[in-house]
């Protein structure tokens, strides 16, 4: 059974809204578009390569796979993401599937948790997303989220798309590992530990 990661750049109040450049999405007239580059250094890059360096196939809501689909197939060859997101498969959420025309492209179909809950139990390479907001929210929901791996920008948004919705399932991770950049970003990565815990303080001395 292959994992679920989710992969986000997020805002301490945790917005995701377009974070790599002012176009990206400017719906509900976000301002902030591109919040992420002036936080860009060494340190995230290598972050990056780390978390492309085990085998996947990427699950993508329809707005991210149309601002990928019209950007990465036009890089040119030799370029380590570019070649990776060209050759890997592509499980898209679209009503419109005839109209993935980027290589190894998929329609999930209808149902999206159900035909994601399929891929997982199938054998491979694990299911990574990369934006997407509005479809790792249904995941989240859903409960089918096995790991996070979060990189946390030391920035206040106000507005726009969180990673987090109120009808995420409950759930409690365990920190694998984490580290600081020197731009200040937090990069965390999360992995599901089962059930959350309660308890009281009433007793503590």
């Amino acid at each position: 059974m292959r994992k679920l990661i989710v992969a986000a750049f997020i805002s301490l109040d945790g917005v995701m809204q377009a974070p790599g450049g002012p176009n990206e999405d400017t719906q509900g007239g976000f301002r902030y578009g591109g919040w992420v580059v002036p936080y860009a250094d060494e340190a995230s890059g290598q972050a990056m390569q780390v978390l492309f360096s085990r085998p996947f196939e990427l699950l993508l809501g329809r707005r991210t796979y149309e601002i990928f689909a019209g950007y990465w197939p036009h890089v040119n060859a030799g370029h380590p993401i570019a070649d990776l997101f060209n050759a890997v498969p592509k499980h898209v959420a679209t009503h419109h599937p005839e109209t993935l025309a980027w290589q190894n492209s998929h329609g999930l179909g209808g149902d999206v948790v159900e035909a994601i809950k399929a891929l997982k139990r199938q054998e491979g390479a694990d299911l990574l997303t990369q934006g997407s907001g509005e479809l790792v929210r249904q995941l989240l929901a859903a409960g089918l989220v096995d790991e996070l791996r979060l990189m946390m920008h030391p920035i206040l948004l106000g507005t726009g798309k969180r990673l987090f919705g109120d009808d995420a399932q409950a759930a409690a991770f365990k920190l694998a590992s984490s580290t600081s950049t020197p731009a200040g970003v937090v990069i965390a990565h999360y992995v599901r530990e089962g059930e959350v815990r309660t308890g009281t303080f009433e007793n503590v001395c």
